[in-house]
């Protein structure tokens, strides 16, 4: 039995992220790749939806620029011959101010002859945003009109 994709990928994303060797995660990535991070696209530019290998590399650049892993474990995860989901939590650093950040994404990716060629990571935005503001968002109570 050969490795997962999913395995060489992660391992690939995490050395590209801390220690800036691209080279890895470009092999393993598909020229006609469709890639989307859905999330506060305001506050984070480098999230949501690109196309093509320059693309997606151009992010993983920028989360290189802004982030680094301390730490990620996997929640739960489904491996199918081609494709593979996940529950993770990461543990960040941001460069910038040396803050740390924690996350929950749900990740859902589709190889094909070993490379990705469909991502798609959803973030638990809400408490990210909590996060990079330093405080509490306080939404109004919703209460029941009639």
């Amino acid at each position: 039995m050969t490795e997962h994709s999913l395995w060489r990928f992660s391992r690939a994303l995490h050395r590209a992220i801390n220690d800036r060797h691209f080279e890895g995660i470009e092999a393993l990535i598909d020229e006609d790749v469709d890639w989307a991070v859905y999330g506060p696209i305001d506050m984070f530019p480098f999230l949501g939806a690109r196309h093509g290998k320059a693309a997606v590399l151009q992010v993983i650049r920028q989360l290189a620029d802004n982030f680094h892993v301390r730490r990620f474990e996997r929640e739960s995860i489904m491996l199918g011959v081609d494709s593979a989901s996940s529950m993770l939590r990461y543990s960040l650093t941001a460069l910038d101010s040396d803050k740390p950040i924690s996350l929950r994404v749900a990740q859902f990716a589709q190889f094909r002859a070993d490379k990705l060629v469909n991502m798609r990571v959803l973030i638990d935005t809400f408490d990210l945003v909590e996060q990079a503001l330093g405080r509490a968002i306080h939404l109004p109570k919703m209460t029941r009109v009639g």
